[in-house]
């Protein structure tokens, strides 16, 4: 039998399957053509977007983006760009690049600020933890022999000494829950999936929080009871659900009305390409963990996902990056934004559908 022979793939091919949002407008900013994935940003159809201005299709917020289409032979890189798209706020990074060969004509580019898109970002992260995560192995030993002695000594002390026995275990507790962390992120292997209810995952995580938070933030639900199973790891969906909405009542508990929703849909059309698996897998299950705290800092909403970046004090920075990790094991993926106009941050994960296998029909 021979080789099977590897078809390289046409440019509407390799257009169809870019993971960012890509429109061509001609010489007078009318929109020509749109990808799989501008289509899903902007939900509009590349048939009903063709030839109407670009400022009609990307309602932008910034007039320095709007104005620099009049300058048709020059680029743009604007980041953390304000666009409207079904009566909410989003944030995007814009690229215009003109095109030496069809003066007038631009590509323009749009991709979400603190998406979670760039698979190449798996190695890097790797690089940063894996070593750690090794190290990490070796020092759980002794950090447990350091715990034990603690206890031990803290039962021959005077009870006026005995807060420093306590001090070392509680310390020796939480370098032991970072190495975990730093564990955890090194993982190449990834948990196996199946079919998950996505809202018993909901309200297990929504239950776990509750009983570890003393605060007097409200959490609500917002489900739609018609959604499928997911395809999921259950253990990882809920660990991911635990932090987001942790950190949302965290974020919440400063607002004077504080509030997080957690929200179920069914998004039509959503379409990831992920490269590290080389195919295309649908992601049309949304959950959406929204606060209406005070958001993150500007300067890092960028890197909100990375390792070791945090806003929190007291923070080490690897939840989030634990939960992105964990959401592209799941083949999902996970993003981000803040809608300064009703003062909400939304924090929006996607998820494939888990479709039974019909079972064969018996032969005659």
């Amino acid at each position: 039998m021979s080789a099977a022979v590897t078809v390289r793939p046409s440019y509407a091919a390799q257009v169809g399957g870019l993971i960012f949002a890509l429109l061509l407008i001609d010489e007078k900013s009318r929109v020509v053509e749109m990808n799989h994935a501008a289509e899903n940003l902007l939900s509009k159809s590349a048939k009903r977007a063709a030839g109407r201005h670009f400022s009609e299709i990307v309602n932008v917020d910034d007039g320095r983006v709007i104005a620099h289409l009049e300058k048709t032979d020059a680029a743009l890189v604007a980041r953390n760009v304000g666009i409207h798209v079904d009566g909410r706020e989003r944030r995007v990074n814009v690229t215009f690049s003109p095109l030496p060969t069809s003066p007038g004509w631009r590509v323009v580019t749009l991709s979400d600020v603190g998406r979670d898109s760039a698979n190449s970002e798996d190695a890097t992260v790797g690089e940063m933890i894996g070593a750690p995560a090794i190290l990490a192995h070796e020092i759980k030993n002794p950090l447990a022999a350091i715990r034990a002695g603690a206890q031990l000594v803290s039962r021959k002390l005077p009870p006026d000494d005995r807060k420093l026995a306590k001090m070392i275990t509680a310390e020796v507790d939480r370098i032991a829950g970072l190495i975990d962390r730093m564990q955890a992120l090194g993982k190449t292997t990834p948990e196996p999936v199946s079919a998950c209810n996505p809202h018993e995952a909901i309200r297990a995580a929504v239950g776990t929080v509750r009983t570890g938070n003393s605060g007097h933030v409200v959490i609500s639900e917002e489900f739609d009871p018609s959604l499928p199973p997911v395809l999921a790891s259950r253990e990882s969906l809920e660990q991911v659900l635990i932090n987001l909405i942790s950190n949302a009542c965290d974020a919440a508990s400063s607002s004077e009305n504080p509030q997080v929703i957690v929200r179920t849909r069914f998004v039509s059309g959503l379409v990831f390409s992920a490269v590290r698996l080389g195919r295309r897998v649908k992601l049309p299950i949304e959950i959406t963990v929204s606060d209406n705290g005070a958001g993150i800092a500007e300067n890092l909403r960028d890197h909100i996902f990375e390792p070791f970046v945090t806003s929190k004090k007291s923070g080490q920075g690897l939840g989030l990056a634990l939960v992105r990790k964990l959401m592209r094991d799941m083949d999902g993926r996970i993003g981000h934004e803040r809608d300064e106009i009703t003062g909400m941050t939304h924090f929006r994960m996607h998820l494939p559908i888990a479709i039974e296998k019909r079972k064969a029909e018996p032969t005659a």
